[in-house]
């Protein structure tokens, strides 16, 4: 990674932009968005974004658990305050006497950036707005593209993601990668254990010796970091599903299957492309980045890749990286026939004017076959 960015921060974003006022003003949007779409989650997922929001506001490491009367009356605490703001507009943020909407992510950042902060803003999941603001740490560029490492998060949602794109450049946001990567070893299915064993043995750890994966969870992240990195540029890079017709398909069909699919294929399609992040894990020889990939490759990812678990068995005894290569080939070959197969039932869907025939006929083509049931976002 790059050299790390040389700032007062404390002081100088203090004095110059009013960190705090900026800050709270951009978690007032954060609370308006938790209220307006918490509905979105299942109650399990709820309940997994909460406590992660938990951890953060107290300045807990990630595998610290309290006891759960006293997260119960936070999250109390916090649905009051949703329905408080429910039925608010987001604000527009005040920076230097002049109003900005919160969505306008390039100029804000303009201000913010020289003072050592990095503002976030866009729509995820099922078109829940996020927002975020954190210390910028580094900053380097790949492929043209900046890349921006970020500490300390001095406001976020519910939302928690390790890495994001945003106007062609890249946030990497640590304290949520934290997160999310430890939700993902604690969590991992029974199918991932092996993969998950593995990637760890290669850094000299055990799943289990939980202490010292506690004490090493920033070495995991460290090996990960690229991975995460790489897989934004393989979807800023990509140009077989065009960034418009996914939008719009996303923009008809939120918070559905489809939204699911066209999701993990565009997901699919970034980490199996030339730049993207599988053919990165080869070309660096990372076991470790290679077998946390597999543990927690899951739902309709896993659906839609399963040369590279069967690769994978083959690859633990014989280090043949040939084989994952090979395999990578054939997923990105299937990640573009999927991408064919949808963009043309809907622009079929847009001729007829019919979304509803658009949707059964992807429902039946598609995720029928991948055996997806409908459900709530996770």
């Amino acid at each position: 990674m790059g050299e790390p960015i040389e700032y007062e921060q404390e002081s100088k974003v203090k004095d110059v932009l009013a960190q705090k006022a900026i800050a709270g003003q951009v978690l007032e949007n954060c609370t308006i968005s938790d209220s307006r779409h918490a509905g979105l989650y299942s109650i399990c997922g709820l309940a997994l974004r909460l406590r992660d929001l938990y951890k953060w506001e107290n300045g807990l490491d990630p595998w610290v658990e309290k006891d759960s009367s006293e997260i119960l009356e936070w999250i109390g605490e916090k649905e009051e305050k949703w329905e408080d703001l429910a039925e608010e507009e987001f604000r527009n943020l005040m920076i230097l006497d002049r109003q900005y909407d919160p969505f306008e992510t390039k100029a804000i950042n303009a201000l913010l950036e020289p003072h050592g902060l990095i503002y976030g803003a866009g729509y995820v999941h099922s078109l829940k707005p996020t927002f975020f603001l954190a210390i910028l740490e580094e900053k380097e560029e790949i492929n043209g593209h900046p890349v921006y490492v970020l500490g300390h998060e001095l406001a976020r949602d519910l939302f928690t993601v390790p890495a994001l794109s945003q106007d062609d450049c890249i946030l990497v946001r640590k304290e949520s990668a934290k997160l999310f990567l430890w939700d993902q070893i604690f969590h991992v299915k029974k199918s991932g254990r092996e993969a998950l064993s593995f990637a760890l043995e290669a850094l000299g750890l055990s799943l289990q010796d939980t202490k010292a994966l506690h004490q090493n969870l920033e070495k995991i992240f460290k090996a990960e970091i690229e991975t995460y990195i790489y897989h934004e540029l393989g979807e800023i890079e990509d140009t077989v599903f065009d960034r418009d017709i996914w939008r719009e398909i996303i923009g008809t069909f939120p918070h559905t299957p489809i939204e699911h699919l066209v999701r993990a294929v565009k997901d699919f399609l970034a980490d199996t492309k030339e730049n993207g992040t599988l053919r990165f894990i080869i070309r660096e020889r990372n076991k470790t980045s290679l077998g946390l990939y597999v543990a927690f490759i899951d739902g309709l990812r896993k659906e839609l890749f399963p040369e590279l678990i069967e690769a994978f068995s083959k690859f633990i005894h014989t280090r043949d990286w040939k084989i994952v290569e090979e395999a990578v080939s054939v997923g990105n070959n299937n990640a573009r026939n999927y991408v064919e197969m949808i963009i043309k039932i809907y622009r079929t869907g847009k001729e007829k004017n019919d979304m509803t025939w658009t949707k059964n006929e992807i429902e039946n083509k598609l995720l029928s076959q991948l055996g997806v049931m409908k459900g709530r976002v996770g």
